[in-house]
């Protein structure tokens, strides 16, 4: 078995039979969910986000008796509906058909690049393995979490790669229970919390200080939910992919889904269709990377801070009132710039309070008329962070290679604890192999980069995305390297764009410090729990 392809999780007869009506295979690690319920599909996901075991698992120790037992559903009409989208796809074109259906598919053991690239469309669902609630500490068949590309396969780095990555993953779990025990002694439990509530956010808290030590190759679990038309523009994308691993997976993403949703994917792998959109992609990635080289190969990048805010519009906030206002009125588009323009300062901002209302909490957004202005920011985070803020979909995101060019960060508490002399050696370590094999290719080369070293990413939205994004990521129980991202874009659009009333429409950006992080959601959790309970 090659060394990238891990093996499927081993059942028992019985438990084959109970799983067989609900998965489509049995025997690999990419495989799809079918004749369940919709509520018990999304459930199942969610919980598998939190998880360590695999999809399957969790289905059989906590799902099982929520379907009926062993029924599948029916399959009446199947044949008629492929007929019809067959027809539609040939005779006019309609690509809108292939919304019309979709699918759930498990995507496990996958490296962290590959996970990035399966959660770039936008018009899919995402659930992914998290490093704040699962320790990456243990070595299912004495084998640590990570992936050796194939593309090293006979490289005389092979062996430094193994070794410096054991290296990374044993500090990761050496650190752990240390580090635990550091916050524990920062952070003593309070008389109002249950054990339960404080050993998880302890856990959170250490996991979240120690993941920059996880290189980029960690393997992780991803459920994604998309139509037929979202799957095959990913497929597309993947299928012309440098990664022997992005390319792999989408040929078994492929095979699985047409157990499905075969109509939909039909032109994937056609040499008149698919094959040459893959290729038109591919070719277009090659020579724009020839011609930047030729172009900038000589430059390097100039100091920029965590977060820049790279371009505005300075009459955003005068066309998101004219927006605000375009709905309850009768007048044109241009005749409403221009009242927006002439109006002061206190009649705009009373527009936009009355637009944005009283807001209860985060969720409740105000309508279109903030998408009317946007933002640009270039970040350059660590890619922990980084993995977190590119999941967001409705905004345009681009992000450049993972490289070991930008330096990493350090939380102050490895010091603290005792670690830094691990920490810097990771780094150092996974810097040099990062070198080394850049010298055949960079793009493979990721992923021996360790996750507290930075990227380089771009993020542009409207103002409504905006608002989304920086109430989320800067609630009290983030991630504290996000969090500090998004302040940031809060503090820029208020300062430098001179959007203040859009800002302040902001109500729930949160710029408080909190120091264990996860305490106050765990606490909300159990008191839903409770509450749950009693009703």
């Amino acid at each position: 078995m090659p060394d990238h392809v891990v093996s499927a999780e081993q059942f028992t007869p019985d438990e084959r039979r109970a799983l067989a009506p609900y998965f489509t295979n049995l025997d690999h690690r990419v495989f799809a969910l079918t004749n369940l319920p919709e509520v018990v599909k999304g459930a199942l996901f969610a919980r598998y986000s939190r998880s360590a075991k695999s999809v399957r698992r969790l289905f059989l120790d906590e799902f099982l008796d929520t379907v009926a037992n062993g029924a599948v559903l029916g399959r009446v009409g199947l044949e008629r509906a492929e007929r019809l989208y067959e027809r539609v796809f040939g005779a006019y074109g309609d690509d809108s058909v292939a919304q019309l259906g979709g699918a759930h598919i498990a995507c496990e053991g996958v490296s962290n690049v590959l996970t990035k690239i399966l959660e770039r469309g936008r018009l899919m669902a995402y659930l992914e393995q998290s490093t704040r609630y699962v320790p990456f500490t243990d070595r299912p068949g004495g084998r640590w979490k990570y992936l050796v590309p194939v593309e090293i396969d006979g490289n005389a780095l092979r062996e430094r790669y193994v070794s410096t990555l054991d290296d990374a993953f044993e500090s990761y779990a050496r650190w752990f229970d240390p580090t635990q025990d550091y916050y524990r002694q920062r952070y003593p439990k309070t008389e109002g919390d249950s054990d339960t509530v404080y050993r998880a956010a302890i856990r959170a808290k250490a996991l979240d200080t120690l993941r920059g030590l996880l290189p980029a190759a960690t393997r992780s679990n991803v459920g994604i939910f998309g139509s037929g038309q979202a799957f095959e523009h990913l497929l597309l994308q993947m299928r012309a992919h440098p990664l022997a691993e992005a390319r792999d997976c989408a040929d078994r993403m492929l095979v699985e889904l047409r157990k499905l949703i075969p109509a939909f994917l039909t032109r994937v792998d056609r040499e008149d269709r698919g094959v040459r959109w893959s290729a038109y992609l591919a070719d277009t990635r090659r020579e724009t990377g020839d011609v930047a080289g030729r172009l900038l190969a000589q430059l390097q990048p100039e100091r920029r801070p965590e977060v820049t805010l790279t371009d505005f519009d300075p009459d955003g906030e005068v066309k998101v009132v004219a927006a605000a206002l375009y709905e309850s009125s009768r007048l044109p588009d241009d005749q409403l710039l221009e009242i927006a323009r002439r109006m002061g300062t206190d009649d705009r901002a009373a527009v936009l309070r009355a637009y944005v209302g009283d807001r209860a909490n985060r969720r409740h957004r105000p309508g279109r008329a903030f998408e009317r202005t946007a933002y640009c920011f270039d970040l350059l985070s660590d890619y922990g962070a980084f993995r977190d803020l590119q999941r967001h979909r409705l905004l345009t995101i681009e992000w450049q290679e993972l490289s070991a060019g930008h330096g990493y960060t350090e939380p102050a508490a490895i010091e603290e604890v005792g670690a830094a002399s691990d920490w810097r050696r990771v780094m150092d370590r996974t810097r040099e192999l990062y070198d080394a094999l850049s010298e055949k290719s960079s793009t493979v080369a990721q992923y021996a980069v360790a996750m507290a070293y930075r990227i380089r990413y771009r993020m542009q939205m409207n103002a409504r995305e905006a608002m989304h994004v920086i109430e989320l990521r800067t609630a009290t129980q983030g991630h504290p390297a996000y969090r500090r991202v998004c302040q940031q874009m809060h503090r820029l659009i208020a300062e430098q764009a001179g959007h203040r009333a859009i800002a302040d429409a902001m109500s729930f950006a949160d710029h408080t410090m909190v120091e264990l992080e996860r305490l106050s959601a765990e606490r909300a959790i159990e008191s839903r729990q409770r509450q749950s309970v009693v009703d």
